[in-house]
């Protein structure tokens, strides 16, 4: 049985600075890549793991998964084809405390780890993250120009419940789209 109490403010402080598993595979069709772990998350161990994060609903509502996975069936989406991995592994309070030079850093390590396992798709999910870590300060929400060997880049919004711009049926549509592209390249 899951646990369902929240952590302490102790537990929080705690797991700064932790890191949680890629959901990783080789030849991927979406290889989903967050800013960073938060502190919840962490301390859960499983991506996505805040209650209001909208990730794994919006993954549902997208047409990526059959049903509204939670955060410890994670596991389950190498299956479908997808994977979970981040810009920087350790865990913040919130990404405002990633300093440039981490996300930059992120960035290398990142497009190393997409040339190893050379998912079809990388999709970042945050932005203002892909601007700073891949040096593209006018990128939009969207398909990128740049690719990584053969590995698409696409920018999604970041599906944290604080991110305002991007209410539920906004953040699905967009999703969509991409669902959408990964199933024509398929087809």
């Amino acid at each position: 049985m899951l646990s369902t109490k929240s952590p302490t403010k102790e537990e929080l402080a705690a797991a700064s600075g932790k890191t949680v598993p890629d959901i990783i595979a080789p030849d991927l069709k979406v290889l989903f890549c967050g800013i960073n772990p938060g502190l919840y998350t962490a301390i859960k161990g499983h991506h996505f793991a805040r209650p209001g994060n909208r990730f794994w609903p919006t993954l549902h509502s997208a047409g990526f998964t059959p049903e509204k996975y939670q955060p410890h069936q994670e596991n389950e989406l190498l299956q479908l084809g997808y994977g979970i991995t981040n810009v920087v592994g350790r865990a913040t309070a919130n990404a405002a405390e990633l300093s440039k030079a981490e996300l930059i850093e992120g960035g290398i390590t990142l497009v190393e780890k997409v040339i190893l396992y050379q998912p079809q798709v990388l999709a970042l999910l945050g932005l203002s993250a892909y601007r700073v870590a891949f040096g593209k300060a006018t990128a939009a929400i969207g398909l990128q120009e740049q690719t990584i060997g053969q590995t698409r880049l696409w920018v999604l919004p970041n599906p944290s419940g604080l991110n305002a711009h991007f209410p539920p049926k906004k953040l699905t549509t967009v999703y969509r789209e991409l669902r959408e592209f990964v199933a024509q390249q398929e087809g």
